[in-house]
């Protein structure tokens, strides 16, 4: 009786260690790299690819999914790897990486976050297929503008500068940092095609520097909600980027990167983001394309085609450099010599 009264005390303890065990919330997966796209042409795989896609494939393919507790995307990780599509445009980007950092099952506290995607280039300074490594992020929003049917001096800039918007209409980034990406990456060999080429030479013609070979430079990208293009557009953002002192020169704009910027810097994790962009298409309209060509009614933008009015023929090229470029960062993160 007495080892039965034993056995049986025994049996609780186990049961009750077990219980206790399986009761304890499980640790957060470590992440060594978050990668932010910010959308996908179509499936995460095996099709024309968007700015997620070849990460994926390479990165994440066969990994487990999470949905984000607001239903609202898909976070993957496997082997330290996380991604997540934030969607288009600065609230989209700034509320799924809030989101995302924010999220208890995961363990960014070590990770470096790379926000990546696809851009316009500034004229005379950046051409398509280029890849920059962005030092800083202007919000092209903040400040007042005016249309230039408005103003005394029609040929005039249309952004005022206020500085009470200063404190968020720029984030520089960890200069440290910036400067380690960029000479592991300046090098890499990056592409165009010969369509994208011969567009160029027939929009700028005798400009030496539209028909150069694409490569990876440092630079300053410009944020804007709206997609905006021409001319008045380029000198308000090489303005902002003179105005707010940014150390390189106004290379791409895009849509979502300063919100990146500033929901990560919220975070305390600024001096772990790298801002990477490849151009797809110009900051000003191609030969014979006006806004009413490339945006009027009946007229949907297709960025990623091959016989686009907006970006030639690059985007697939494009999604190829900028992997390229990104695989030369993650891959020291993840074999601990970054």
């Amino acid at each position: 009786m007495k080892k039965l009264a034993i056995l049986a005390v025994s049996v609780l303890m186990v049961l009750g260690w077990s219980l206790s065990l399986a009761e304890q919330p499980s640790l957060p997966v470590p992440v060594k790299v978050l990668l932010l796209p910010k959308f996908e042409v179509g499936n995460m795989e095996g099709d024309a690819p968007g700015e997620a896609q070849y990460f994926y494939e390479h990165y994440l393919k066969g990994s487990d999914g999470y949905e984000l507790t607001s239903g609202s995307g898909t976070l993957y990780v496997k082997d330290g790897v996380a991604l997540c599509k934030t969607g288009m445009g600065k609230i989209s980007a700034a509320l799924t990486t809030m989101e995302v950092l924010s999220d208890s099952r995961f363990d960014f506290s070590k990770a470096y976050i790379l926000s990546v995607g696809c851009a316009g280039s500034a004229v005379e300074t950046t051409v398509m297929g280029d890849v920059a490594v962005i030092s800083a992020a202007v919000d092209y929003d903040l400040g007042h503008h005016a249309d230039a049917r408005e103003l005394a001096d029609p040929e005039g800039t249309t952004w005022f500068h206020d500085a009470d918007f200063d404190d968020s209409a720029v984030v520089l980034m960890d200069p440290q940092l910036t400067a380690r990406v960029y000479a592991l990456v300046k090098d890499t060999p990056v592409k165009t095609t010969e369509v994208t080429r011969s567009v160029m030479a027939a929009t700028f013609e005798g400009a030496d520097w539209a028909i150069r070979d694409p490569h990876v430079l440092l630079g300053t990208v410009v944020t804007g909600d709206n997609y905006w293009k021409g001319a008045h557009g380029h000198e308000n953002a090489l303005l902002m980027t003179s105005t707010y002192r940014c150390p390189d020169p106004f290379a791409m704009t895009e849509m979502e990167d300063v919100a990146v910027a500033r929901a990560v810097k919220r975070m305390g994790m600024l001096e772990r983001l790298i801002l990477l962009r490849v151009s797809v298409n110009m900051d000003v309209f191609l030969k014979n394309v006006t806004p009413e060509t490339l945006w009027g009614e009946h007229k949907p933008l297709q960025i990623a085609s091959e016989d686009s009015t907006e970006s030639a023929d690059i985007f697939v090229t494009a999604m190829e450099n900028i992997f390229e470029v990104g695989r030369r960062i993650i891959d020291p993160i993840l074999e601990g010599g970054f």
